[in-house]
């Protein structure tokens, strides 16, 4: 049954009235699972609300919300939308700075946070955000000695609403009502890849329609499951955890933390999953691992069977031919190998999976659909509520991210950029019209900054951030994130730098992934005194070179390509952190900020040095700075023909 209603907090009175009595919410505390039904969640929110309203919290007004996925926080969305204010996610492992330019930028004078470290931030940010003035916090561990103004317990905040509420029977009713489908429901930042993020307004109209697209291409209803663990000021857990359920009144599980999920996701078993390629890069970077720890003739038998899959997998997933002799073969491995791996993963009960947020590596993509696990990829952004393209079920290609959804239109400007134009675009870039005029064309198109076309059958093929796209020397094309994602693949490689626009070659600097590259260190009986002991370590240049090499021989089988094959790499020797300004909160490289930093060992690898010395400063989340310094080893590699590869 469809539910009416153009804002979010009628869409959740009218679940409280049809399907009260069903689950709107679970969450894992002290190795329980707690459940709130959708009359409780609606009445929750109307305490909120209400408790809000006493301390002079109206409409107008932004509320920050900071912590893990955890109900309350979830519930703080609706209670300030039910008052016509604007809920502004904020990331919680943000450093002050962050927090801070974010405070003062949506004008915040409310805050509700998780726990005791968010009191602790922003009560140190304060002096430096005037208009900070109240701060709520949901758990009261280590709050006890805590006495200064403005702060008060999720609890008394409830108790106050319950108040408040008896005292004007009325007030939210009405407030709910008076609130219109043009109002904006949230305010989301962006990453701030290029520069300082903005807040991008979104209404409750342009949320619904995305999430109401959504639910309608894959069929989706109350009884999916699934679970949230992604950082709830990310537009994709804004739209798949809280829009989508609202929409579609499924039942929305909340680990108990970050360390638990793959565990809580196993007990849960959720029928809808979304991950950005992150995830699915570590998730396959621990199968890798538990793999190379199995013993010779399991080990074997999995990379037997994998060869199978990858042979007929996702053509038995799209319903393909196959010959018999490998749907036999399948079979048995899905009895020996996928099925186990599916449910090691908490995958058993998926029924549609889906990546976005950055590019995926076809390498990556198409190792879960031989599992059998119907994993798509969308396209969209922030500004665009993450509603431009899905791919369908039966139709999907490695390369491409899908067609356009409904009611979207999509048109390729002369320069290649994708312009988009879709009912979920966002209102305003909050106190930035030159900004709000910048990106949208006189005939109202978003322009997403990616360079793509659209191929024959209709589907989006996205080939980098337009701005990223460029040209070696002789002419030759440069899509760095392409390069990347292909080196990302290796679970060895747990992020990759590509510089060589406007230059003769290729170069990359690589971070090693520490769990992965450290268990295959204590088979080799190496031993490694931390991260930088071990990145430079002339047997881990050996296994990465192996690594670079395979993406060369990759390249070597595209003619566009084969000129921008990884010509010379280092290993860093740190791990680029979103704290040191290295990568956005949603772990996206800030390419021009990372060159500029470690513009010695760029210069380095483009003057044929061998090796270069850096010394490098890194910050701590309280503030605190250090450094770390080590001479690097800079690796050559030797280019594979197009005959070789042939070969």
């Amino acid at each position: 049954m469809e539910i009416r209603g153009e804002t979010f907090p009628q869409l959740l009175l009218e679940h409280a009235r049809i399907r009260g009595g069903r689950t709107a919410m679970r969450e894992k505390y002290l190795g329980i699972w707690q459940s709130w039904t959708w009359a409780q969640v609606a009445d929750e929110v109307r305490w909120l609300a209400c408790g809000l309203a006493s301390q002079g919290f109206s409409r107008g007004m932004n509320l920050a919300i900071i912590g893990d996925n955890r109900p309350r926080l979830y519930w703080a969305f609706a209670a300030a939308q039910s008052l016509g204010a604007v809920p502004v996610p904020l990331y919680q492992d943000a450093i002050t700075s962050e927090m801070e330019f974010v405070l003062n930028d949506a004008e915040i004078a409310d805050a509700l946070v998780e726990d005791q470290e968010q009191v602790d931030k922003l009560l140190e940010i304060r002096p430096r955000a005037p208009r900070l003035q109240r701060i709520y916090y949901d758990d009261t561990r280590g709050m006890r000695d805590y006495d200064q103004a403005g702060l008060m317990s999720y609890d008394r905040l409830r108790e106050l609403g319950r108040d408040y509420d008896r005292a004007h029977p009325e007030f939210f009713a009405q407030s709910v009502a008076s609130t219109q489908a043009g109002d904006v429901s949230v305010m989301l930042y962006t990453s701030g890849t290029t520069g300082k993020p903005k807040g991008v307004c979104h209404t409750h109209a342009s949320m619904i329609a995305a999430a109401r697209g959504d639910v309608g291409f894959d069929g989706f209803g109350e009884n999916e499951e699934v679970l949230s663990y992604l950082p709830m000021a990310w537009v994709g857990d804004h739209l798949f955890s809280y829009a989508q359920a609202m929409v579609a009144g499924f039942t929305v599980n909340c680990p108990e933390s970050s360390e638990t999920v793959m565990i809580d996701m196993r007990e849960i078993g959720p029928t809808y999953y979304f991950g950005p390629p992150r995830v699915f890069e570590n998730l396959l970077t621990q199968v890798t691992i538990r793999v190379d720890d199995a013993a010779r003739i399991k080990r074997a038998m999995y990379h037997y069977f994998m060869g199978v899959a990858r042979r007929c997998g996702a053509d038995l997933l799209e319903g393909r031919a196959v010959s018999i002799k490998d749907r036999l073969l399948y079979a048995l491995g899905s009895f020996l190998i996928y099925a186990p791996l599916r449910n090691v993963l908490g995958m058993s009960r998926i029924r549609v999976a889906y990546t976005g947020g950055a590019a995926i590596s076809p390498e990556l993509y198409g190792f879960y659909r031989s599992l059998g696990i119907n994993l798509k990829q969308l396209y969209g952004q922030t500004e665009t509520a993450a509603y431009v393209c899905k791919q369908t079920s039966g139709q999907t290609k490695l390369d491409v991210v899908g067609r356009p959804m409904p009611g979207v239109e999509i048109k390729i400007a002369d320069n290649g950029e994708v312009l988009v134009k879709t009912p979920s675009m966002l209102k305003e870039y909050y106190k930035r019209p030159d900004a709000t005029a910048e990106s949208i064309t006189p005939d109202g198109y978003f322009m997403t900054g990616d360079a793509g076309y659209i191929d024959g059958d209709g589907d989006l093929k996205i080939i980098d951030r337009a701005k990223d796209v460029g040209r070696l020397a002789d002419g030759t094309l440069f899509a760095p994130q392409f390069i990347e994602n292909k080196l990302k693949f290796f679970p060895h490689i747990k992020e990759a730098v590509c510089f060589g626009d406007k230059t003769d070659r290729v170069c990359a600097f690589i971070n090693i992934d520490l769990q992965s590259v450290g268990n295959w260190a204590e088979k080799q009986n190496l031993s490694y005194g931390g991260y930088v002991d071990l990145a430079g370590k002339t047997e881990v240049y050996a296994l990465i070179e192996h690594c670079v090499s395979q993406v060369n021989l990759d390249l070597a089988r595209d003619p566009q390509l084969a000129g921008s094959q990884v010509k010379r790499f280092l290993i860093l020797h740190k791990e680029l952190d979103a704290d040191d300004d290295e990568l956005t909160r949603t772990r996206k490289v800030r390419r021009g900020f990372i060159a500029e930093k470690y513009a010695p060992l760029v210069t380095a690898l483009y003057s044929g040095q061998s090796a270069q010395h850096i010394k490098t400063q890194v910050k701590f989340e309280d503030g605190r700075v250090g450094y770390i310094e080590a001479t690097l080893r800079i690796k050559d590699m030797s280019p594979v023909s197009p005959a070789r590869q042939a070969a």
